[in-house]
This record gives structure tokens, sequence and C-alpha cells, in this order.
């Protein structure tokens, strides 16, 4: 068995790219234009459950994903990649890293889960477990994610894309993944260089939580908050975005 995924670009230096819990492979669509297609081959896999390989099912685990993802590259040819995640993405990538850092050129986490549990407390699990079965859960999420700040035809945009591109099982079960899951003690130490990404206006990974978690525990990291972005800076600031990511990965 091997992912779904995309492809985009012609470039040697090749990235593979992890989207969210509310993605699948087509979420940085927006910011494709930004992207430097002679210089990077972008490929853009989907987990089990979710876009073009939702008719896949699975444990739908943090390292059921780092397997998976290493198969997909293994199929590709590819000796060595760079990795790009966006929040639980963020975490998975750190998972592959872990379980295969003889691979991994460069990391850039966008607004990403960190490796340990995230403390949430009952009113916010009640709303983030409630997601899997009920949209306004994840119109909710979104809005409070973003600043609730954006237009709420995108809201409704981004919520009803998220109901469609994934199984209600797999959703479910990915936040057991990216919430529950704790591996940081295992990455503590690092030395890949990582660039972590966060947005302005992101209400719960932010710059404090950053400085507490990636910049403690990696030896090469760098931080960067992006103005006027929230938790989807593919889709808020596109452009500032692809230019920050692509000079990390550049070196």
């Amino acid at each position: 068995m091997t992912l779904g995924y995309e492809t985009f670009g012609t470039g040697a230096h090749k990235v593979v790219v992890l989207h969210g819990w509310f993605g699948d492979q087509t979420f940085m669509a927006p910011m494709r234009d930004a992207l430097s297609a002679d210089e990077f081959t972008y490929i853009f896999p989907a987990y089990r459950g979710y876009g073009a390989s939702k008719a896949q099912s699975g444990a739908c685990t943090v390292e059921e994903i780092s397997a998976d993802v290493r198969a997909l590259i293994d199929s590709l040819k590819l000796d060595k990649v760079s990795l790009v995640g966006h929040s639980m993405g963020g975490k998975f990538i750190q998972r592959i890293t872990v379980d295969a850092p003889g691979r991994v050129r460069r990391m850039v986490a966008i607004t990403p889960a960190p490796a340990a549990a995230v403390p949430f407390d009952e009113q916010g699990w009640g709303l983030f477990s409630g997601a899997a079965q009920t949209l306004g859960n994840r119109r909710a999420i979104i809005d409070f994610s973003t600043g609730s700040r954006l237009s709420g035809a995108w809201l409704d945009h981004m919520a009803q894309a998220s109901w469609n591109n994934c199984t209600r099982e797999a959703f479910a079960a990915y936040l057991l993944a990216w919430a529950k899951s704790d591996f940081h003690r295992e990455v503590i130490g690092g030395e890949i260089p990582i660039k972590v990404i966060v947005g302005q206006y992101d209400a719960a990974i932010n710059e404090a939580t950053m400085q507490a978690t990636f910049m403690t525990w990696y030896k090469n990291a760098a931080l960067e908050v992006l103005p006027n972005a929230g938790h989807y800076p593919m889709n808020e600031t596109p452009v500032a975005l692809a230019t920050s990511m692509e000079a990390f990965l550049r070196g």
C-alpha cells in the first residue's frame, strides 16, 4: 500500500509536505504560485482516510504515518528529503526525523503541534473531540485558531472542505494521534535544522508555546512569527509563507 499523493515542481531539492487535521494533499494550493517549481519538487501525501488516500483505512497513529511516509519516500527512490508539516503534520515530521534521521535534510514546521501531549482543558477537549461529528465545531476551531477576525464565508468554506475531504473515523483517530501522543524526550537535542513558523493571531500555537517546546528541544532551531496570519498562513499570507519556507530550505 502506498499513500495517495500529488507532486508540484521539478527541482532537485525534494520536499515532502504533510498536511494538518483539517487538510489533505491540496492544502497548499493557495500558495503554489509563490513556490519555486524549478528549484524544488514538492510531494504532498494524504494520510489514510484523507483526500487521495480516503479509501485507505488504518490505525491512524503517529507511528503509522511515519512508516507510511517513509515507505512513500522509498517508493519514489529518494535518498534524502526535507520535511514540511502544518499543524498536526508538524508533529508527524518530528516522528519521521526520530525514526529516520539520516533521511532528512531540513524541517519546516508551520503552526505545529509539539512532540508532547497537548494540555487541553475540559471545554477545549469537548470542542475538539466533538468536531468529528459536528460541522459547527470545526468552524469554531478554525475561527478560534485564526483570531476570530476572518470572513465568515471563508470559515464556512474551510469547515466544509474538511468535512468533505476525510472520513469521520480518521478525523477522530488523528485527534488522538496529534493531541495525546508524547515522544518529546526523543527529539531533545536533535541537530537537524528546523524552522518554526507561527502566525501572529494563532490563539494556541503561538510564540510562547514554541519557545517552551521547539526552541528548547532542538539545537538548530529558528522561529518566525508571520504578521497578519493565524493558524492557516498558507491561506492567510501565502506569498509570505512560501518566501520564508523556501529561504530556510535553501540553507
